[in-house]
């Protein structure tokens, strides 16, 4: 099932200021990243220091997805030490609940999330974090089934296959197509997508940018059932913080996504260095291959639907909002918290003018080309 992109509406004004450029630069780097960047000075270095190391958990390994690939290399290409940031990459299994548990405590600083939804449903189990950017904003989740499947309530009385829980956006989807969700049997399956055609599930959940891509590649038939598509909206590629860390290291955090910025040009244009870099983190057993198409398809889906002018990662509450509702709607939140208070987009929006990344004193520039 093909699906065209479109761009969302209602997306919140962003007041972007240049202040940051004004009173941080310094001479020097002239735009070049190599040489460091003239927006930070000694003050500001000494601030981004005083916040000590800075342990990033990726969502799951060292997927080449967005909000991961952009750290790796960032890291790989100095930036974070060019911003006098300690960073420290961890690769993460997939619980993300465990991940938020762990930025809550401290134990690590930033965290990738799957979706908006996780972070309210990090806030009700107890773990408040703080999402500071949100890359794609349509349903990275996807619903995979045979071809025979002409409905989704024939999925009733179904396997499905799920990955830890179902994905918020399609228990929405399930729920707005009258899918009797009481009656499918979820199971708990890994991350090969062969479960689907070897008939082990019925249905199963996924990333757009990966199990529908490997079942392509093995020639396997199926459908892919898309939430948008039913009228429920979505996000993918969330960065959270601890909002205590944020408040006492503001600089730190507005750093540390300043260099994601710099490393998603970079990537953008250098997508197969970029994933050779996860690569060599990863081991023998990555398929770099595939990495790149997860990275080419995400990347695809940002740019997609970033409005022009507007800075990729740009938080919109109302688009937030309508993804929170559905969490209301299946049961999941009794009531809409306040989202001001789990979502800032402040620390994204300090470093960019008119979308693009703050990094010289001479204005907007773009990552260096290898």
């Amino acid at each position: 099932m093909k699906h065209t992109p479109v761009h969302p509406v209602g997306t919140t004004a962003l007041v972007l200021s240049i202040a940051l450029a004004t009173a941080c630069a310094t001479s020097g780097a002239e735009g070049d990243p190599a040489s460091g960047p003239a927006v930070i000075d000694d003050e500001r270095c000494a601030a981004n220091r005083e916040a000590g190391t800075l342990t990033y958990v990726t969502g799951y390994e060292y997927q080449a997805s967005v909000s991961i690939l952009e750290a790796v290399a960032a890291d790989a290409l100095g930036y974070f030490e060019e911003l006098c940031l300690d960073v420290v990459i961890e690769p993460g299994t997939g619980d993300t609940m465990a991940n938020a548990r762990r930025v809550h405590e401290g134990e690590a600083r930033f965290t990738s999330f799957g979706n908006e939804a996780e972070v309210l449903q990090a806030h009700a189990r107890g773990h408040d974090v703080l999402g500071i950017a949100t890359y794609g904003h349509v349903p990275i989740a996807t619903l995979l089934t045979p071809t025979d499947v002409t409905d989704l309530t024939d999925l009733e009385g179904a396997v499905l296959g799920h990955k830890g829980m179902l994905p918020a956006p399609l228990e929405a989807m399930l729920t707005r197509a009258d899918v009797d969700l009481d009656s499918i049997r979820m199971e708990l399956v890994g991350y090969d997508p062969a479960v689907l055609p070897d008939g082990e599930v019925d249905a199963l959940t996924g990333f757009r940018s990966n199990e529908p891509l490997r079942l392509d590649r093995a020639g396997a038939e199926f459908l892919e059932w898309h939430p948008e598509d039913f009228g429920v909206g979505g996000s993918f590629g969330v960065m959270a913080t601890d909002p205590e860390f944020a408040a006492e290291h503001p600089t730190a955090v507005e750093d540390y996504l300043r260099a994601l910025s710099l490393a998603f040009e970079h990537c953008q244009e250098q997508g197969p260095a970029c994933v050779d870099r996860a690569a060599a983190l990863s081991g023998e057993d990555y398929d770099t291959a595939h990495h790149l198409e997860v990275w080419d398809a995400e990347r695809e889906l940002v740019t997609s639907f970033t409005p022009e002018g507007v800075p990729r990662g740009f938080i919109d509450l109302t688009l937030t909002e309508a993804e929170a509702l559905t969490l209301v709607d299946n049961g999941e939140l009794e009531t809409l918290p306040d989202l001001e208070g789990l979502f800032d987009p402040a620390f994204l929006e300090s470093v960019h003018v008119a979308g693009e990344v703050l990094w010289s004193d001479e204005g907007p520039t773009t990552a260096e080309q290898e």
